[in-house]
């Protein structure tokens, strides 16, 4: 896998393996992660996909705008369509984690040709529905009040396999890389989402897998979810939370290769 930046002065930061004439499978990770928490599947399908792993405006070594307006969803649509147009992938595979989830849904709202079939890690559609969101949505305003983190880097995640939900030393590790004013600006329009809309309109392959330990994105939306999708197959791994892909590598990676390779 070789480190690129997207060209121009939004500078999106991505790794790819050697494309050649195969699948190619997209990652998308989740809200103050990066794209460092792909690297064991990376190494796992290296051999067998194109791979392309996408760092999140606002998280790892991607830039870091300022101000709420450029943490909208379509801004983080844009910036994965972009990169698809500049190494000319007409067509892939889509795997969303958690928040990469929400953003894979609105990706399809806009650019549904654009995949092949997709798949939806710990995933929900009405994040703003869910009680704790309205409970801590003024919290979300405050994000400007944050000094700028001009520079992040990569988690090294095997620090941090077998950590639940709610560990203090992971979420630590995540936020203060990202930093407070990416972090809450891109927390305040995951609350404002829901792609209930976008799940009827969804006419591709889709495979949903979640944890049923899951405590932060509850297995019944899950549920509920897949009973709008037309053509969804869902998963549940036993036991597994919302850490499910650095927690269940083996399973999770079984699953992926499963789906990709039909």
């Amino acid at each position: 896998m070789k480190e690129y930046y997207l060209p121009g002065k939004e500078e999106i930061f991505y790794r790819k393996n050697l494309f050649k004439k195969r699948k190619t499978i997209v990652f998308i990770h989740g809200l103050t992660g990066s794209s460092s928490a792909w690297i064991p599947y990376e190494k796992i399908f290296e051999k067998k996909y194109n791979l392309l792993s996408i760092d999140l405006r606002g998280h790892g070594k991607s830039f870091r705008p300022k101000g709420q307006e450029n943490y909208k969803l379509n801004k983080f649509t844009d910036d994965i369509y972009k990169v698809l147009m500049h190494e000319k992938i007409s067509k892939c595979i889509m795997v969303g984690h958690s928040f990469g989830s929400i953003i894979l849904l609105n990706f399809l709202k806009r650019h549904m040709k654009s995949v092949s079939s997709a798949i939806f890690i710990s995933s929900t559609y009405t994040p703003s529905k869910r009680i704790i969101s309205r409970v801590v949505k003024p919290f979300y305003y405050i994000g400007d009040i944050f000094s700028l983190k001009k520079y992040g880097n990569h988690v090294d995640y095997k620090n941090f396999k077998d950590t639940g939900d709610w560990n203090l030393r992971r979420i630590y590790a995540d936020v203060s890389n990202t930093g407070l004013h990416s972090h809450f600006h891109s927390l305040r329009h995951i609350s404002n989402f829901n792609g209930e809309d976008i799940l009827k309109k969804i006419d591709i392959p889709v495979l949903m897998i979640h944890g049923n330990a899951d405590t932060i994105f509850l297995l019944e939306h899950a549920k509920e979810m897949h009973s709008k999708l037309k053509n969804a197959e869902l998963v549940v791994i036993d036991k597994a939370d919302h850490v499910i892909i650095l927690n269940n590598i083996k399973e999770l990676s079984e699953l992926i290769d499963a789906f990709v390779g039909k």
